[in-house]
């Protein structure tokens, strides 16, 4: 059976050739006459395959020396909870930005533990824009300040990034991590589900900057603070062995295809053939302000919701599939992550013309 085009938000595509290795790999992994999935996580040959995994995402993002590179497990979820947990330090307040339905759940569980200031919200105009900075009302004396940099159900991205001075800037980087270069010394805390651009579901990345790590107070119990995962090497419990091994062949994957510089360039030219068609025709709608539109995720609107089941059965007929938009929005959203070829987008455009001029 061919393969479909796969516009999920996640779990999302994966690289066709990573998949084809794994499968040559699944059953004797180098020889050792074992899957990967049935390793030890504390033998050899696991332990190679994740300092490799972890070296390669290193050099991809640029982490300078004074980071720590986690691999998790909980999702971006659990870092919801945990970030507060382990940088509050006693301070007063964190400050959080308000951009759609994920920085809303962050928000969510931080006021559950400590003192969450709403800096700027998106919600006025239904979370279809990044506020200006010069709109944030930061809080003198903040823990950290929080964004999401990629809003997955709105479609809302951040194409630059805060100014915060010397307090740690944190961000949800889940579903446009590797997807363009990021200055992580800007940062004090990345994070990122693994089911977008990286690899299966089940890990989680986390890159904390050395001061952040262990001045919890209350020092959190021990699976929820970063100094116990710092201190085992993301091996304090069993990681998610199979899901490490999987990333570590898409680091390599991109950094042989010119690494974030250029998957920046194949991700930009996707979107601007999809936008670009949006933007030229009356048929389907983007509410996305232009400045912040997504390069990931891309809703659009068809002009009657009656029209939306015919669109779905028709690009599953042509080879695409999950291009209903997220429940708590409606319409279409077409995620077009890294894995995504340019020959995706291409079909989606062509059916998109074909559907409209049928229908318009």
């Amino acid at each position: 059976m061919a393969r479909v085009f796969n516009f999920s938000a996640g779990p999302a595509a994966l690289p066709e050739d990573v998949l084809r290795q794994v499968a040559d790999e699944m059953l004797d992994w180098h020889g050792s006459g074992q899957s990967v999935m049935e390793m030890s996580h504390r033998g050899k040959d696991f332990m190679s395959i994740a300092k490799a995994a972890e070296a390669d995402l290193r050099e991809l993002l640029g982490v300078p020396d004074g980071y720590h590179v986690l691999f998790l497990q909980g999702g971006a979820s659990l870092q919801f909870e945990m970030i507060p947990m382990n940088l509050m330090r006693g301070k007063p307040v964190a400050d959080y930005v308000n951009t759609g339905e994920w920085a809303k759940k962050a928000i969510k569980a931080a006021s559950s533990l400590a003192t969450v200031n709403v800096a700027a919200s998106a919600q006025d105009r239904s979370f279809t824009y990044v506020p200006a900075q010069a709109d944030w009302n930061l809080s003198d004396d903040a823990a950290y300040v929080h964004y999401t940099s990629n809003e997955t159900i709105g479609g809302v991205q951040y194409h630059w990034l805060p100014e915060v001075g010397d307090v740690p800037l944190v961000c949800d980087m889940s579903s446009d991590i590797l997807s363009k270069p990021v200055d992580v010394s800007r940062h004090g805390l990345i994070y990122a589900g693994a089911q977008k651009n990286i690899g299966p579901a089940g890990l989680t990345i986390v890159v904390v900057r050395d001061d952040l790590v262990g001045v919890g107070r209350p020092a959190p119990t021990a699976m929820l603070d970063y100094a116990t995962h710092v201190k085992a090497e993301s091996m304090y419990n069993t990681p998610p062995t199979f899901a490490i091994y999987v990333a570590g062949l898409v680091f390599k994957r991109l950094l042989a295809a010119g690494g974030l510089a250029a998957a920046a360039e194949r991700n930009e030219a996707k979107a601007a053939l999809l936008y670009d068609y949006l933007d030229s025709t009356d048929f389907y709608g983007n509410p996305v302000d232009e400045a912040d539109r997504s390069l990931m995720n891309v809703p659009f609107t068809l002009p009657d919701p009656a029209l939306d089941a015919e669109f779905l059965a028709g690009a599953a007929a042509r080879g695409m599939v999950q291009l209903k938009g997220h429940r708590s929005v409606g319409g279409m959203r077409a995620s077009i992550y890294n894995a995504m070829p340019i020959e995706g987008v291409t079909t989606l455009v062509d059916w998109m013309t074909e559907f409209a001029a049928a229908k318009g």
